[in-house]
């Protein structure tokens, strides 16, 4: 017994990995701190995807990510929501300006603690794709005999795995001679991060027009 839940959470790990690792709204958004921020704010949205994983993890456990899915409108709606607020965030960095490292775009001064924690866990937490990884990982690839403590222990694995990821991205692109070889052209960077943005809030609103994606994948990733 205890060998088919290392087997199941080696499953979950793989799953997860290939999830997080893939490019999508997480990553861009790391990247952007880590270009434009301190490593401290870039670590503290690193912590803050990391605790949009709980958030996820916590209504599949519930039963409600599945509620949402199966959901129409509500899942519509999540959509709209989140492809507006990458839109959001995609404005500011499609403004950005040379010489803009360590300035935010928004009003020109630094970006609070608080603001970047907010901003990594806003950019998770408000992921339609996520909800469809999270409600497909916990009914298709977790047995639903696992023992609740059991998932909430995967969960918090993915919680922890994911912030470590985005803070070792935050690490590398905030050392110094990575950021001065970003620096003379950062601002171009941070525009195409805002196309890339843009992009993806495009993709989920066109998903909203031609119907939800299938649950029956669990690999869509955590980040896209």
């Amino acid at each position: 017994m205890h060998n088919n839940y290392w087997l199941e959470f080696l499953t979950v790990a793989l799953v997860h990995l290939l999830a997080v690792a893939s490019p999508g709204p997480d990553f861009a958004i790391m990247l952007r701190q880590a270009l434009t921020q301190s490593r401290r704010n870039a670590l503290l949205s690193a912590s803050g995807i990391g605790l949009g994983i709980l958030l996820h993890v916590g209504y599949s456990l519930l039963g409600i990510g599945l509620i949402i899915q199966q959901s129409i409108m509500l899942f519509t709606t999540l959509k709209v929501i989140g492809a507006l607020y990458l839109l959001w965030i995609a404005w500011h960095c499609l403004r950005a300006k040379p010489g803009s490292v360590h300035v935010d775009a928004n009003n020109g001064k630094i970006q609070t603690g608080w603001g970047a924690f907010r901003l990594g866990f806003l950019t998770n937490a408000l992921n339609p794709k996520a909800t469809l990884f999270f409600v497909s990982l916990f009914s298709v690839v977790i047995n639903p005999g696992t023992p609740i403590l059991l998932q909430a222990g995967y969960g918090l694995y993915m919680a922890v795995a994911t912030g470590l990821w985005f803070a070792l991205v935050a690490v590398f692109f905030t050392q110094p001679r990575v950021r001065r070889g970003f620096y003379r052209f950062g601002h171009w960077l941070d525009r195409l991060m805002g196309g890339i943005l843009v992009l993806l809030a495009g993709q989920l609103l066109l998903s909203t027009v031609s119907g939800s994606e299938p649950l029956s994948d669990p690999t869509p990733g955590t980040d896209r």
